[in-house]
């Protein structure tokens, strides 16, 4: 079954960087879309940044410039780099997946495969 293992996350001040990682299993990674979102207590779940297969990125306006998603094929493996962190950047950050193209890939309701989620502090 496709199973979605984020790690990477931690407490970090503000204006420091963090690395988070997404490892996919149980599916061809390759041609999945995959993306990368975020819940803070209270809020909706948003979209961050996404992926297509064939490389293209999606990111939201909030974390342009400062977040780099990229995709590792041959390790089945999704990366978001996050860099000059705020304290509005602190969520549970998800990783999710869908296997095709995608109309709005910040959406979450167009990803059918979640992870668990990985915490993301970041103090001022």
């Amino acid at each position: 079954q496709v199973q979605l293992v984020e790690s990477g996350g931690g407490s970090v001040q503000a204006g420091g960087s963090l690395r988070l990682s997404c490892v996919g299993s149980g599916f061809t990674f390759s041609t999945y879309s995959m993306g990368w979102f975020r819940q803070a207590p209270g809020k909706e779940r948003e979209g961050v940044a996404a992926i297509a297969s064939d490389g293209r990125t999606t990111y939201a306006d909030s974390v342009k410039v400062r977040f780099t998603i990229s995709k590792d094929n041959a390790k089945d493996t999704l990366y978001l780099q996050m860099n000059s962190l705020k304290p509005e950047d602190a969520a549970m950050y998800y990783c999710a997946a869908y296997p095709g193209p995608l109309a709005t890939p910040l959406a979450a309701w167009e990803y059918n495969y979640w992870g668990q989620g990985t915490q993301v502090t970041v103090s001022s």
